[in-house]
């Protein structure tokens, strides 16, 4: 993926950041291989709502930046792994600063759990007479 150059431009450092890790998944990745290495079923089985060619296509990006380390093993099957890179664990403060602020707007943010009915407006079904 072609890099956009950001010399010389004010916000130039925030606008490469985080167009290396920008769109839905890329911050989740990354969280995700904080834990440590982990395999592609590992990681979508992580994320269910992705689907595999978009995990493919980010992998490849993350990779592509330098983020994330993808290491073939010669086996049948192959297995292949992904572990953060150098660069991607320099990313830990802030995906682990994200995961705190999303936490702490949980109620405000669309992705919230939808709050529980209020017990008087839970009405029970009629019976038949």
């Amino acid at each position: 993926m072609k890099r956009k150059n950001f010399a010389r431009r004010p916000g130039c450092a925030v606008e490469a950041a985080l167009d290396l890790i920008d769109g839905k998944w890329k911050g989740v990745i990354l969280f995700h291989l904080q834990g440590g290495t982990q395999r592609f079923g590992e990681l979508r089985r992580r994320m269910p709502g992705i689907t595999q060619r978009m995990l493919t296509k980010q992998l490849r990006a993350l990779e592509d930046d330098n983020l994330v380390i993808r290491k073939v093993y010669a086996e049948v099957p192959p297995r292949v792994e992904y572990t953060l890179s150098e660069l991607g664990e320099s990313l830990r403060p802030v995906i682990d600063i994200l995961k705190a602020w999303g936490e702490s707007h949980q109620e405000r943010l669309s992705c919230a759990p939808a709050p529980a009915p209020a017990p008087d407006a839970v009405r029970k079904p009629k019976q038949a007479a």
